[in-house]
């Protein structure tokens, strides 16, 4: 091969890459349509034809057809001699009421409120969208009927990292925990079931208080975990806690306030106490990983003066406040990491 072939060869590979990011929204929305249908439900356990999609769903044929041939090109669906089935990936995450089901995340959080928000992104870029028009956490809870959106979905893509956080970092001997924007209590619960000494305080926004509270509930852990209603970057935090968690929070505030609220960490843990941050993390480099990447942007759309994290940025922050690092490193593979500072005895 000569190196002209060799280099032509690399931007032919290099344009299909860039096609399929500038086209990879259609492959999302696809997604979203068939969970709104049920789609991956109904073929759960199942090897359906066009026709019977069709009646199951009643979707008219040509466009279950159309769907189930996009779902299958994205490795979502199996199209094989004229019968559909659901990927091992559907079956485990996109059918209702399975184990790591967080078909409801993508369905209402991600499709009805995250694509929305990026419309204004171009906006917040350049800085020409107007300062109130600028959407925030604190706005879009202040709406109940969002407030309910957001939290319900987001309480299902949480559980299964609070079950993984439980198995990564030892709460064996702590006995109060401050869950900090802790939403309807995913992460507080799975820790609480995880140790059965833990009692837990959650911060977060009054509306959402009130639908965490149904969870609590379900989780019977309603004389364990109590919560304090409010905007975490204006309330006064309890003190004495044995660890303080961060989850999903940094990514979402404006970045001169992280220093602030490593401060407030501090202050609230007890010596020997432990500040868990889980986040939206990218590598030094700022190669990737693409997920967490693509997820700090789309949270820059409302929250324009949001900082990129890194592990390697946080590390520096927490050291600078007087935390030792007991761990740094990924928790959702390819998405988010972990990083554990603890205040010295």
């Amino acid at each position: 091969m000569t190196l002209q072939q060799s280099q032509s060869n690399q931007v032919m590979e290099t344009s299909e890459e860039l096609s399929m990011v500038a086209f990879g929204f259609m492959a999302s929305k696809a997604l979203f349509a068939g969970l709104h249908i049920d789609l991956f439900s109904k073929l759960s356990g199942a090897s359906l034809s066009i026709d019977e999609i069709a009646a199951a769903t009643k979707v008219p044929r040509n466009r279950i057809m159309t769907l189930v041939t996009a779902l299958s090109s994205i490795g979502a669906l199996v199209f094989e001699d004229g019968r559909v089935t659901n990927s091992p990936a559907a079956e485990q995450f996109l059918v209702r009421g399975a184990k790591y089901d967080f078909g409801d995340y993508l369905r209402y959080q991600i499709d009805k409120q995250m694509y929305p928000f990026l419309q204004q992104l171009n906006e917040v870029v350049d800085g020409t969208l107007d300062a109130d028009a600028v959407d925030s956490y604190a706005h879009w809870m202040s709406d109940s009927e969002q407030a309910v959106l957001y939290s319900e979905s987001q309480h299902a893509g949480s559980l299964g990292p609070g079950r993984t956080l439980a198995r990564q970092v030892d709460l064996s001997k702590a006995k109060t925990l401050l869950d900090v924007g802790g939403g309807t209590g995913a992460m507080t619960i799975s820790l609480c079931k995880a140790y059965p000494e833990l009692e837990s305080t959650i911060i977060d926004f009054p509306n959402v208080a009130e639908i965490g509270w149904k969870f609590v509930s379900d989780a019977e852990l309603v004389n364990r975990v109590r919560y304090i209603p409010g905007n975490v970057i204006e309330t006064e935090w309890p003190t004495g806690q044995s660890a303080v968690l961060m989850s999903y929070l940094l990514s979402g505030v404006p970045g001169d306030r992280i220093n602030d609220l490593i401060e407030a960490a501090w202050n609230s843990l007890e010596p020997g106490g432990k500040l868990m941050i889980h986040d939206f993390m990218v590598d030094a480099d700022r190669r990737g990983p693409t997920l967490a990447a693509l997820w700090q942007l789309q949270h820059m759309a409302f929250t324009p003066d949001a900082q990129s994290l890194s592990l390697g940025w946080l590390d520096a922050r927490l050291r600078e406040r007087g935390f030792e690092i007991a761990e740094r490193g990924e928790l959702i593979p390819g998405m988010t990491k972990l990083i554990v500072g603890v205040k010295p005895a």
